[in-house]
């Protein structure tokens, strides 16, 4: 009741600038939910799929959809119908988060490239213990006075 308040005096003009938040961000439409996609093909097909673009993306480096698309043709994956099919199979591997969709901007243009996410972690740089040097005390900055 007394939220209706603040978003009809804000509306109206008032000093109701948490209204004005609340229904910026409730009039807002949801993010697609990309673990829900539908592959269109059955599960285990949709996998060697996945597997087949994954390997695709990561000889080949960072990739355009496009560019995905001439390398998979040239690679004769079986089972995609079509660029919108495997539009559809790289948008189900990102929800499966095994790609990372990024942004690359160069002046007004922008190219939207995907990529293979990390597949573990680099723990070797720190192979032991020693290697790590911390230093507990702090070396005292004890200076000899000059005398005249």
């Amino acid at each position: 009741m007394w939220l209706a308040g603040v978003v009809k005096n804000s509306i109206k003009g008032g000093h109701g600038s948490i209204g004005s938040l609340l229904v910026r961000y409730m009039s807002r439409s949801r993010a697609v939910n990309v673990r829900k996609i539908n592959p269109k093909v059955p599960i285990p097909e949709a996998r060697s799929i996945a597997t087949s673009l994954y390997d695709i993306i990561k000889d080949h480096g960072p990739l355009t959809v496009s560019n995905t698309w001439i390398h998979a043709k040239e690679a004769g994956i079986g089972g995609l119908n079509s660029k919108t099919h495997m539009k559809i199979m790289l948008k189900w591997m990102r929800g499966r988060r095994m790609l990372k969709l990024f942004c690359n901007q160069v002046g007004s243009s922008k190219k939207f490239l995907h990529c293979t996410l990390p597949e573990e972690p680099q723990t070797n740089q720190l192979e032991s213990p020693s290697e790590l040097k911390l230093q507990t005390k702090k070396p005292s900055q004890k200076r000899k006075k000059k005398s005249k």
